[in-house]
């Protein structure tokens, strides 16, 4: 599909189907992305894929953990300092209603917490990566990362492909180094889950809206 019919398309899946997809589909998705520009060409991110055997045990122990320690929270990145203003009127909006695509009203947070839970479970897909960045990049190799995640997510969209970023797995960081044995100069920045979506699924229609370009952009006319 051309361009701007993609990012009008795009949304973020959150219900898989069990089939993996074809490797040499993943495959191509991973060296589209790798086209990603960088700073000064340094391509700092690194992928850990998993599938299979592989991320069946990587969820149910990144489950079992967070069960384990629901308010441990491990970052290697900095964490917002809060959401106030157009900013928390934003992700309010979603939240409700992502929570009204799957029938749980604002008061039930047990309902919620179960939602939540399904980041760690990938939402059912059958594919994950983790995405990491290197130390000593600081900002600029978070950025990197978000560029070739974002990269990532449209390669494959334009494939059929469902996905989602999951910055809930970065905050998570102490838990993901440790089971994928990762070393210190790595910083992880989150995952991205992949496969063919569940189309039925209630949840696979909620969408996102879009500020406004008056809301965003500012022209800078000459003194």
């Amino acid at each position: 599909m051309d361009f701007g019919t993609l990012m009008e398309s795009r949304w973020s899946c959150r219900a898989y189907r069990a089939e993996p997809l074809p490797e040499e589909l993943l495959t191509e998705v991973l060296a589209t992305a790798q086209r990603t520009p960088s700073w000064c060409n340094t391509q700092p991110w690194q992928v850990h894929l998993l599938g299979g055997e592989a991320l069946e045990w990587f969820r149910k122990e990144l489950t079992a953990r967070v069960v384990a320690d629901p308010m441990g929270v491990s970052s290697d990145l900095p964490l917002p300092g809060g959401y106030f203003g157009v900013y928390d009127e934003r992700r309010r909006e979603a939240g409700y209603a992502l929570y009204a695509s799957l029938g749980i009203e604002r008061s039930d947070r047990a309902a919620r917490a179960a939602a939540m839970l399904q980041n760690f479970d990938f939402f059912g897909a059958p594919h994950a990566l983790i995405v990491t960045t290197d130390k000593v990049h600081g900002t600029y190799g978070a950025v990197d990362c978000g560029a070739y995640v974002t990269n990532l997510m449209n390669a494959a969209l334009d494939r059929g492909i469902g996905s989602i970023a999951q910055g809930a797995i970065g905050i998570q960081a102490g838990v993901v180094r440790e089971l994928l044995d990762l070393p210190e100069d790595r910083l992880v920045v989150c995952a991205v889950a992949l496969g063919w979506p569940a189309e039925e699924h209630p949840v696979n229609g909620f969408r996102t809206s879009r500020a406004g370009l008056p809301d965003v952009v500012h022209v800078v006319e000459r003194p």
